[in-house]
């Protein structure tokens, strides 16, 4: 913990090396390392309202220029993900920012151990998942103490350098990284769920609500819950549910795909099939119809009918709702083949 005198200054000088920045004024770091349990100094508080902000602000600019085709909802998710205060207790972790703190030692005695108890499994988190892990990270909850120091030394550095906001993160972006980077931006489990629903013409809607202890966040698809989860911070709760609703979406389509791989297996070619049967048989041509179409103009869906007449009958079946006309024809096909003229297909006897 940081000391009055020497201690302070062995502060400074460490904070301005992991910047590579010298302060003009170094009065405004030292406030940042400034806890409200340290009396007769001011504390951090008021610059940590601002860092929250300018943080904010320096992070949706770096994304907007990241990547021009992110719509608005996406750079809200990302900026809200990456001022989280989980995201930024990891920052302080990474650095060992808190043992640079001006705190009570006996007033902060339960503090100190929360920081050392989610420090420690910070640590243990693997490096090469560290992009997804400070998306969700350990179960126990980060310490607030430790993103107010990071929004604290961030407001330092902006107010030091004149408020230019470039220059602020030229400066600052370094010790976010790569806690922060373009390529996260794959990986944030809302912005892929958004995504996902997108390109599969899915409607998507993330609720959340408090109850006075815990935000609760609910993913609903097309109409049906794929996630619900509880958090004290809402941001969390949202991007667990988030990750619950893909890993059941995944699972969906892999049955799904299953599903259609072993349907299209067995009614290739049933048009053709059934065609031959009619002709061997001496029917008439097979009849098809659309029954049914579904959704909007540029992705419909269909159920088509065939119709069979022999000699003496006439059998009508539907098939299964298909994303195109021919698809849904040969579905009808295979039906009129395998569950009404079962027994016409097996060779006679005679």
């Amino acid at each position: 913990m940081a000391e009055e005198g020497g201690g302070m200054r062995l502060a400074v000088t460490e904070i301005e090396r992991l910047l590579n920045y010298t302060f003009r004024d170094p009065s405004l770091l030292e406030e940042a390392l400034t806890h409200s349990s340290y009396a007769g100094h001011r504390s951090y508080e008021r610059l940590e309202f601002v860092g929250d902000a300018v943080l904010g602000l320096a992070i949706t600019s770096f994304f907007y220029l990241s990547d021009p085709t992110l719509e608005p909802r996406f750079l809200t998710e990302l900026r809200i993900a990456n001022v989280s205060t989980e995201k930024l207790a990891r920052v302080a972790v990474r650095h060992r920012l808190y043992r640079f703190l001006r705190r009570s030692s006996r007033i902060c005695r339960d503090l100190d151990q929360l920081v050392s108890k989610f420090t420690d499994l910070a640590m243990m988190e693997p490096e090469e998942d560290i992009v997804q892990m400070t998306y969700g990270g350990t179960t126990l909850e980060a310490p607030k103490v430790l993103a107010d120091i990071v929004e604290s030394i961030a407001a330092a550095v902006y107010f030091d350098c004149d408020s230019d906001l470039q220059l602020f993160w030229t400066v600052f972006r370094g010790i976010l990284e790569p806690i922060i980077t373009p390529e996260m931006m794959k990986e944030h489990p809302v912005m892929t769920l958004y995504k996902l629903c997108q390109k599969h013409r899915k409607i998507v809607d993330i609720s959340s609500c408090f109850d006075g202890s815990s935000n609760t966040a609910k993913v609903v698809v097309d109409g049906e819950v794929m996630g619900i989860r509880f958090s004290k911070q809402k941001n969390l709760a949202r991007l667990h549910a988030a990750r619950d609703a893909l890993q059941r979406l995944s699972a969906l389509q892999a049955a799904d795909r299953e599903e259609a791989d072993a349907g299209a297996e067995a009614g290739v070619g049933a048009k053709q099939k059934l065609n031959e049967l009619c002709n061997k048989k001496h029917w008439m041509n097979p009849t098809y119809r659309i029954e049914q179409e579904q959704g909007p103009d540029h992705c419909k869906t269909f159920i088509c009918s065939v119709q069979v007449k022999t000699e003496d009958k006439t059998f009508v079946i539907c098939g299964d709702l298909k994303p195109k006309v021919r698809v849904a024809e040969n579905s009808a096909a295979f039906k009129m083949l395998t569950e009404v003229l079962g027994d016409a297909i097996i060779p006679s006897s005679t």
